[in-house]
């Protein structure tokens, strides 16, 4: 007769699948109800506003106060978006495209042979005092240097440019950018620099076919930052200009609800035209951008 002991009983007692998994039933208890319940309630707050900007800028204005704001609209139409694309928002949105552009790509060659410099001389005391004024720009806001950053403008002769807005920009991008990355540059092996110096490389050429590629997603990361940040402003195209060919997308928006003040479905149908390139070039350079934000949590 065979002797049955616990230990067998145990073993014949495990799923035929081997492992010894977890029970369902711990599984379950295990599962964050309360995080997921917060989650799905949070999604439901950040969908109902974007749900009603989209569905109201189909609605005719003369039905917008006939019908719940939430329903759908009976008859739909382009009248909204035919309405604002035959005002001036063509001109508002090029000047917004020009600065963005204007602002992103300096600011990134810019910060990238900075956060290069600081990487490769880290023994040098000029380059770590720099790389501190890089950092206490981030202390630094926007709202507390406009009336200075006015006045050189004024004394510059930019007033009412589109220059005017993207040298501030490029400005305040600049440190956050440096800081970004400087620590993306970090994580590169010094053995890739050392090999390269090796073969008789230089440092603008480690620069361009070492550093370059690598720092590929932090750059992304931080030109689509920058990026949103620019087309977002608008406390500098108030400030620093004044004709309405020199408007940009935010301060357009802001005429816009003064010129239709009553038509509220030809506002949302601007804020939707306003917001599509920012959607584009999210679903572009995602992977890029997740890359970027997650680098350096690996070490």
């Amino acid at each position: 007769m065979a002797v049955v002991t616990s230990e067998t009983r145990a073993t014949t007692a495990r799923p035929a699948g081997g492992g010894g998994g977890v029970p369902v039933g711990r599984k379950l208890l295990r599962m964050n109800w309360l995080g997921g319940a917060a989650g799905w309630v949070w999604l439901l707050i950040v969908m109902v506003p974007l749900y009603w900007v989209v569905v109201t800028s189909f609605k005719a204005q003369s039905v917008y106060y006939l019908h719940n704001p939430l329903s759908l609209p009976t008859d739909p139409t382009l009248d909204n978006y035919r309405l604002v694309i035959e005002s001036d928002f063509p001109r508002f949105f090029l000047n917004s495209v020009i600065v963005a552009a204007g602002t992103v790509i300096p600011a990134g060659a810019i910060a990238f042979m900075a956060a290069y410099a600081i990487v490769r001389g880290a023994g040098s005391r000029f380059l770590a005092l720099t790389n501190g004024l890089f950092l206490l720009g981030l202390a630094i806001p926007l709202q507390a240097t406009i009336i200075p950053v006015y006045l050189l403008i004024i004394k510059m002769q930019l007033y009412d440019s589109l220059l005017a807005l993207m040298l501030p920009s490029i400005a305040f991008a600049i440190p956050l950018s440096v800081l970004v990355l400087t620590n993306f540059i970090r994580d590169v092996p010094k053995e890739l620099f050392e090999s390269m110096r090796v073969d008789g490389a230089t440092e603008w050429g480690m620069l361009r076919t070492l550093a370059l590629p690598l720092t590929r997603p932090a750059l992304v990361t931080v030109g689509i930052y920058n990026g949103l940040a620019v087309w977002n402003g608008f406390l500098l195209p108030l400030i620093l200009t004044q004709s309405p060919d020199k408007r940009t997308l935010p301060l357009g928006l802001w005429t816009f609800q003064g010129q239709y003040s009553v038509n509220v479905p030809a506002v949302l149908a601007s804020v939707v035209l306003s917001t599509l390139p920012i959607v584009i070039l999210y679903a572009i350079g995602r992977r890029q951008l997740l890359s970027g934000l997650t680098a350096g949590f690996s070490k």
